[in-house]
C-alpha cells in the first residue's frame, strides 16, 4: 500500500441530476438525456459536511445554483456555491443531496454517509454499509 493512500477510503459514485430524473418519470425526457457521472476513486471525508464537486463536473451535470455561502477550507474562508439535486448512488443506496462547488478532486462528505447508512473502514480502507431492517439498524428517530 502506498504511504499516500494509507488510512484513506475511496469509493466510486454515481451523480445524477435529480430534475432530469423526474423529468424522465414524467415522460418529458427519454433514458439517454438524463445527466449523470460516475467518479471513481472518490475521497471520503466525514469532517467535509456533504458533496464536493468542482465546477466542471457541476456544469456537465447541469446542477442548478441554489445559494453562495462561505466555507472554512483548510486555507481559510472562501466564498462558493451551493448547488441542489445531486443524486448520489453508491453500495446499493441512494438519496439527493446538496452538493459545494470547491476546486480539486471529488469529496465525499459526512451529511451523505451518515443519511445513507455508510461507515468508512479505516483499517480495510472501504465503506462499510450499515443495517436497514434489523433492530441494528442505523436509521433512529429519538
Amino acid at each position: 500500500m502506498a504511504p499516500e493512500t494509507m488510512g484513506k477510503v475511496f469509493t466510486e459514485v454515481t451523480v445524477i441530476n435529480r430534475t432530469d430524473q423526474v423529468l424522465f418519470e414524467d415522460g418529458t425526457l427519454t433514458a439517454d438525456q438524463v445527466r449523470s457521472i460516475q467518479l471513481e476513486h472518490v475521497l471520503v471525508v466525514p469532517r467535509v459536511t456533504t458533496l464536493c464537486l468542482p465546477p466542471d463536473l457541476i456544469q456537465q451535470l447541469g446542477l442548478r445554483s441554489l445559494r453562495e455561502v462561505d466555507i472554512s477550507t483548510a486555507n481559510g474562508f472562501q466564498t462558493t456555491r451551493i448547488f441542489r439535486d445531486a443524486t448520489l448512488s453508491l453500495h446499493g443506496r441512494e438519496g439527493t443531496f446538496e452538493c459545494i462547488e470547491s476546486p480539486g478532486h471529488p469529496l465525499l462528505g459526512g451529511v451523505p454517509l451518515r443519511m445513507l447508512g455508510l461507515e468508512p473502514d479505516w483499517q480495510n480502507q472501504v465503506l462499510r454499509v450499515l443495517p436497514e431492517r434489523s433492530p441494528d439498524t442505523y436509521l433512529t428517530i429519538l
